[in-house]
């Protein structure tokens, strides 16, 4: 099974297509791109006169949308859901990338003969009492 193209970050997003050129680059009829945007699959930029303009983007999305319709079977609900959580996935993969960038920062500062929590010993080794004898622990 081929995995649908996914959308890269940095994709032009420029809405510069009409709905017939973008359709045409999708491989869809024009009117399946209405129906995309009536299901909250696609959103569209507008222009002032409320004309539907798309960007290399949302042709891009669009590919996806139809690989997982017609080559995986996938219904639009479920492709909708599927959009969720890649959206929620990535979102968690920059909050870890975000977490591992601050847990390096903090490493890096960490003084060198500052004892983390497993070198900790034990009081009694520590500190002695003025009636206990020198060589007992």
């Amino acid at each position: 099974m081929d995995a649908p193209e996914t959308p890269v970050p940095g994709t032009d997003e420029r809405a510069v297509y009409i709905i017939s050129v973008a359709a045409e680059l999708a491989g869809v009829h024009p009117q399946t791109l209405r129906i995309y945007e009536r299901k909250g699959l696609l959103r569209p930029k507008r222009t002032q006169g409320n004309t539907r303009r798309y960007s290399a983007a949302d042709v891009q999305l669009l590919r996806m949308i139809q690989s997982l319709t017609q080559n995986e079977g996938v219904n639009l609900a479920g492709v909708k859901r599927i959009m969720e959580l890649r959206a929620e996935m990535e979102e968690l993969q920059r909050r870890i990338q975000e977490l591992q960038k601050e847990l390096s920062h903090r490493r890096a500062i960490a003084m060198p003969g500052r004892r983390s929590g497993s070198e900790i010993e034990p009081m009694r080794t520590v500190v002695r009492l003025p009636w206990q004898e020198r060589g007992s622990r």
